[in-house]
């Protein structure tokens, strides 16, 4: 019999013994899909061509009468005394009754778990206070953790400004930046490292200079860290317990309650100081805080459609605690708004955005008390005055409460008390008429009417 030629296909009926010349010149018979090529020296190990002329080593043996077969790896990739080795190893595993399929995908699931637990460290290690902040801030803003539904704007707005970065330039000094919220340089660090130690260090830090807000601060930080030991995925990295140690809440600093609020010996000048504003939209702002003991951010978000001109005046406040009340317009106060000229749907607003009255009526309200020779009081102070003046006409103390927006003390104010809008405003006028009669003002609200007061059909 002539021996092949060396340019000849191996002939794959036959085992040879494996050489980069043979490799080379085997191919895919006609026909079919495979062949493989066998190997002399090491049982098991073949060589694969595809149609495509794809080549690889491949180990084939049998386990429970069946075929079974693994690929080793590409020819271009390992040698034949590589590929050698590897069939033998795989041979002995066989013969210890192991498949070397299921050891594979064991070996693959091994190592698929411990990328998994190295990722998981990284990503322990790195992820800020400030990312796992953002989602909870997220959450809150859209849908809320009690049965109150979704945060309220003022503590939204909180939520931002303590962990504000800073840096933006002031808007009305012509130098300098604002600073970090006190919470920033905390949740800058890795969340898995806010811990009691680090609580404890960061509130003497911002105690130095601004216990206040670092009280605020840490009752929102408590809140973030309750919400993250219920998190899927910050339970397992957080330190839910970080703000509970005595060493931790005994730093916090006890505030003393705020009394700053306008006396009745301070009206005239209060008045006079704000009437005397040429701007007419901080100017009422400033009126209806005093004369509604509203909040701040109740009144900057009334709307036009909020306010009713008719059947003596009303106002539909949204409110911080039952979603809604509704209480008189005094006829001084809607002689006021009345005369507002309209810039959109926002009583103390222009356009559509949200109104940012607070910093501007903020600013003219100081002006008016260093006019007036006044001590401080700021616009929360404006509420807590209306509450203290309104027992110089010996207001019931529930009425005032319905006004301000204070929740029932007494379990007759809880449910043996339904005071009808009428009732309200008997009152409201009562305290309105005083404080004008304090302050000098002169108002006749039949002249005011006659005088052209609009009303506003809504």
């Amino acid at each position: 019999m002539a021996r092949p030629k060396k340019s000849d296909a191996p002939d794959l009926s036959e085992r040879v013994s494996l050489s980069a010349g043979a490799i080379e010149r085997l191919t895919c018979p006609a026909g079919k899909q495979q062949a493989f090529m066998r190997d002399t020296e090491a049982p098991g190990l073949r060589v694969r061509v595809t149609v495509a002329g794809a080549k690889s080593f491949v180990f084939e043996s049998k386990l429970n009468r069946q075929t079974i077969r693994r690929t080793i790896g590409d020819v271009k990739s390992w040698t034949i005394e590589q590929a050698r080795t590897e069939a033998r190893r795989l041979a002995v595993e066989l013969d210890n009754g192991a498949d070397p399929r299921e050891v594979k995908r064991q070996k693959d699931a091994a190592d698929t778990a411990e990328r998994q637990r190295l990722q998981s460290i990284v990503v322990r290690e790195r992820l800020t206070g400030l990312e796992a902040w953002a989602e909870y801030v997220k959450e809150g803003r859209e849908v809320g953790f009690t049965e109150r539904g979704p945060w309220g704007t003022r503590h939204a707005a909180d939520h931002d400004t303590m962990s504000t970065a800073g840096g933006v330039a002031y808007k009305r000094k012509t130098k300098g930046v604002t600073q970090p919220g006190p919470l920033h340089p905390l949740l800058s660090r890795p969340l898995v490292k806010i811990d009691a130690p680090a609580v404890a260090q960061w509130l003497k830090e911002e105690n130095a200079h601004r216990p206040a807000r670092a009280a605020l601060a840490f009752r929102l930080l408590r809140g973030f860290l309750n919400w993250c030991a219920e998190h899927a995925v910050y339970s397992a990295i957080a330190k839910p317990e970080a703000h509970k140690p005595k060493d931790v809440r005994r730093l916090i600093r006890k505030q003393t309650p705020k009394d700053d609020v306008l006396q009745r010996e301070h009206l005239p000048a209060w008045f006079a100081g704000v009437l005397s504003d040429a701007n007419p939209y901080p100017r009422a702002y400033l009126l209806a805080l005093l004369l509604t003991g509203a909040r701040k951010n109740e009144l900057s978000h009334l709307a036009w459609e909020d306010v009713d001109f008719r059947f003596g005046g009303s106002m539909s406040i949204r409110d911080k605690v039952d979603g809604l009340r509704v209480i008189p317009c005094p006829a001084y106060l809607a002689h006021i708004l009345a005369q507002l000229p309209r810039r959109g749907p926002w009583v103390f607003g222009a356009g559509a955005a949200a109104p940012g009255i607070g910093d501007t009526a903020a600013y003219n309200h100081r002006k008016a008390l260093a006019a007036g020779g006044l001590p401080h009081v700021s616009l929360h102070g404006l509420r807590r005055s209306f509450g203290s003046l309104a027992e110089w006409v010996e207001c019931p103390a529930g009425v005032v409460a319905q006004l301000m927006g204070h929740k029932p003390s007494a379990t007759a104010e809880k449910h043996y008390r339904a005071r009808p809008l009428d009732l309200l405003r008997v009152w409201h006028e009562k305290i309105t008429a005083w404080m004008l009669e304090q302050a000098g003002v002169e108002f006749d609200p039949k002249t005011a009417a006659a005088g052209g007061l609009r009303v506003v059909n809504n």
